[in-house]
């Protein structure tokens, strides 16, 4: 799923520390459950690569994402909007109202060269 922080209105940032979740300096954060981070291999502080799955033939990735545990369902991953925009395909939208489908993009982690 993508978010805001609390300091951006739309697409404009207005500081990189989001007081609703501990982040501070940063909106390159992977937020993960911790249980999630260890079933992956993963550590928190890792840098990985979030890779879109869409199955459309088009490669979207976005790089430089530090792993943060968090509070988060299990089997979800949260990352920031607009930084993980690049990850949605413009066809992946709701049936109905069109809006794109920020919530439920499918991705992979994959690790950073």
């Amino acid at each position: 799923m993508t978010l805001r922080s609390n300091d951006q209105f739309n697409t404009t940032i207005y500081g990189y520390h989001d007081r609703f979740r501990g982040i501070k300096g940063t909106r390159d954060v992977l937020l993960m459950h911790e249980a999630d981070i260890a079933d992956a291999g993963l550590c928190e502080g890792q840098v990985v690569a979030l890779e879109s799955d869409a199955e459309d033939g088009v490669h979207r990735r976005r790089d430089g994402l530090i792993v943060t545990p968090y509070d988060i369902p299990r089997g979800c991953l949260g990352a920031y909007y607009p930084e993980a925009n690049v990850l949605m395909p413009v066809e992946h939208h709701a049936e109905e109202s069109h809006v794109p489908a920020a919530k439920s993009v499918p991705v992979r982690i994959a690790a950073t060269t």
